[in-house]
């Protein structure tokens, strides 16, 4: 089977890099050992956040630094035997994170998000997927008064990147949300996010539009990429052999397991999750997503139900799955929102794919002739997936991007 682009991961990032090459003219396979967004873009929190110009950062205030040590937060945990592997990686995420740095990257990383919901929108249009929308906007759930007046400042520092939100103290909130169990000291309701009830199947709905529109979807293992007299080939598991000039790493996590093999190796880390569905109580359940900031964890009513999805596990990619971090806030979104029974028998683990700068790879491999980079967003690859489709296609095309890519190029410093 020949091809103009072989795209290697059918998430959230590699269906979008699909569609916007397919739109530019390209024919283009996709390859993944799974179905379309059924594995890192399956379990998020399904909202495109376009608030979220600033990176999650590294603590720097040593009190902070301290009581995660401890291991007993509620928003990040760490598996011991992971730390040594993780020093270097996390010692560059820390001194990225220092403010002067921080605040610069925050820029870089603005471009990106504000073309967030706008490229979202179009996909969806394209592929009459909006059934899957909730409602628009989230609520950031403050407790102490404290902690309130720190996020009211941020929201409005955040305007100032076009960003629209309201403010609500504990009356405006309860009247909005009044399943809330717990008074709360208010809240910010973000109001330019999308919400989707079932990531995975938008997703499936963006991969559906790909294959009406031509593109080829197959199984595989992409460690069978090879390249041969100027091409690359991989192939599917129907043993058929699939070649093209260029191809597409959008394998999230595992991606630098490949890059490696070619001699590009960026410090690429991850950051693990977990989300389990309970069932809603009848006339009790939310109206709105909503995160429990202060605890770290969030709770949304999707499809399948209250699912909740937590903060940050730092732990090897592969290591067992270990859901203390769920069962402790588990407790936490049970005192605070009415819920029944969990509906998974166990509980699903993903892994975001980082990097120490907090910013995405997006662009060409550096000394490899053809092969082309879309991964490291962290927390927001289901954000970003149709902005990166974008650029990318618009660097591999000749077109000029949408945005500035260069903060975003394979061959920077980490």
């Amino acid at each position: 089977m020949e091809a103009d682009v072989l795209v290697l991961g059918a998430g959230m990032v590699g269906i979008s890099c699909a569609l916007h090459l397919q739109a530019r003219g390209r024919q283009v396979v996709v390859l993944d050992r799974r179905g379309p967004g059924e594995e890192t873009s399956f379990g998020n929190a399904g909202i495109v956040q376009r608030e979220a110009i600033k990176p999650y950062r590294f603590p720097r205030a040593a009190s902070r630094i301290l009581s995660v040590l401890g291991n007993r937060r509620s928003d990040v945990r760490y598996h011991a035997r992971a730390l040594l592997p993780l020093a270097a990686p996390l010692w560059r995420y820390y001194h990225h994170s220092a403010t002067p740095r921080w605040q610069r990257i925050s820029r870089d990383y603005a471009s990106l998000i504000a073309m967030s919901v706008d490229t979202h929108q179009q996909l969806m249009d394209e592929a009459q997927a909006h059934a899957l929308l909730g409602p628009r906007g989230w609520l950031m759930l403050l407790r102490s008064e404290a902690g309130r007046d720190e996020a009211f400042a941020e929201a409005d520092l955040a305007q100032e990147w076009g960003v629209q939100h309201r403010k609500l103290d504990t009356a405006a909130l309860a009247a909005l949300e009044p399943a809330l169990q717990e008074k709360m000291a208010g809240a910010v309701w973000w109001q330019d996010p999308l919400t989707v009830r079932d990531p995975g199947a938008l997703v499936q709905a963006y991969a559906a539009l790909f294959t009406q529109r031509g593109g080829t979807l197959t199984l595989g293992d992409a460690t069978t990429l090879t390249r041969n007299n100027g091409r690359w080939q991989v192939v599917d598991s129907q043993q058929r052999v699939i070649r093209a000039r260029e191809v597409v790493v959008a394998l999230g996590p595992w991606s630098t397991q490949l890059t490696q093999g070619y001699g590009y190796r960026p410090p690429l880390f991850v950051k693990r999750g977990y989300h389990q569905h309970y069932r809603p109580l009848d006339g009790k359940t939310l109206n709105h997503w909503i995160m429990d900031e202060e605890r770290g964890y969030l709770v949304a009513p999707m499809a399948r139900g209250l699912r909740i999805t937590t903060g940050a596990e730092l732990a090897g990619l592969d290591a067992p799955a270990t859901p203390r971090q769920l069962q402790m806030v588990e407790r936490f979104a049970r005192d605070l929102v009415p819920m029944g029974e969990a509906v998974q028998e166990t509980a699903w683990k993903g892994a975001r794919p980082c990097m120490p700068d907090m910013k995405p790879v997006i662009g060409a491999a550096p000394g490899v002739e053809g092969m082309w980079c879309a991964f490291g967003h962290g927390h927001q690859g289901f954000t970003l997936g149709p902005a990166t489709g974008l650029l990318l296609a618009q660097l591999m095309t000749g077109e000029k991007p949408a945005t500035d890519t260069s903060p975003f190029r394979a061959d920077r410093a980490f």
